[in-house]
């Protein structure tokens, strides 16, 4: 049935169907259910959380003409006071130089960490760890402002380009840098200090959540100080579990507890066999 087609002319079995689903889903919408309540919450305004973050990650990122810049300020602040309010928004604009000087030290980390870059213009136009750390420094700014939910939603869009899911709540540290990132998780009451550097496939997470709501507040997640290097595949879980200063942890660890600083902390070796065989024959299998 062509879509724009009345409805009194498709088939009457079809129109009794769409009346009766229709109806099921209004009393639903207006069930007051978790599903109806998200609507209303989120609805009026996450539409201009992605307008708002490519605003600010381009003031960031100095992806404005400088001569411009007071005016653009100006219209950033219009998209943010609509979404979070005016005093929120001027808040949020009064964070930016501080973003701004975070970030150039998260950028010169990156370009000093990866011999693959040729430039700081090729770390910021193309390193997945910036679009992240420029994301998750802005969308921090709004947790820190209680605007819980468009942190979120900011964090996730993220994700979506990069891989990489910090959790706007987590604190990091100046020199942060994370190479690769595909599949990194970073909780949210993880703190990580300066001059750290992880790899693709790191979790910082928390234990398995028996308690429910009543965790709300509490840390879960683990601290890494300064100068921290994680290796690819390692989780690392728990709020109690910090990871001193210096220390370096390999490859698919599985870390629970606490390590001093300067640690190395590594799996053994598996135990590889290699057996040497002829040449297959052609269309052969392993």
């Amino acid at each position: 049935v062509p879509r724009g087609e009345p409805l009194r002319n498709r088939d009457p079995v079809m129109i009794d169907e769409i009346s009766r689903i229709g109806k099921e889903l209004r009393v639903l919408r207006d069930s007051d259910d978790p599903v109806s309540r998200a609507s209303e919450e989120i609805l009026p305004y996450s539409r201009r959380i992605g307008d708002a973050l490519g605003a600010l990650r381009a003031l960031v990122t100095d992806d404005t003409p400088t001569a411009h810049l007071e005016n653009d300020l100006q219209v950033v602040h219009g998209i943010a006071a609509a979404l979070i309010g005016p005093e929120k928004a001027w808040a949020l604009l009064g964070e930016l130089p501080a973003i701004r000087t975070t970030l150039g030290t998260d950028v010169s980390a990156a370009f000093e960490s990866d011999p693959s870059a040729t430039s700081y213009g090729e770390v910021v136009a193309a390193f997945p760890s910036v679009l992240a750390l420029s994301t998750y420094r802005l969308a921090h700014a709004c947790y820190c402002l209680d605007e819980r939910v468009v942190a979120r939603i900011m964090a996730e869009s993220a994700k979506k380009d990069t891989g990489i899911d910090i959790h706007p709540g987590a604190v990091i540290g100046s020199y942060f840098f994370i190479d690769h990132g595909t599949g990194v998780v970073i909780g949210e009451t993880s703190v990580i200090g300066e001059h750290v550097k992880l790899y693709h496939g790191v979790t910082l997470g928390s234990f398995s959540n028996r308690q429910g709501r009543r965790d709300v507040g509490k840390k879960r997640h683990p601290t890494l100080e300064d100068e921290v290097t994680i290796y690819p595949g390692a989780t690392i879980l728990g709020g109690e579990t910090v990871v001193g200063r210096g220390s370096v942890v390999g490859g698919n660890v599985w870390l629970t507890r606490s390590v001093p600083p300067y640690s190395q902390v590594s799996i053994e070796t598996p135990d590889l066999k290699v057996h040497q065989g002829t040449p297959p024959e052609f269309g052969s299998g392993i």
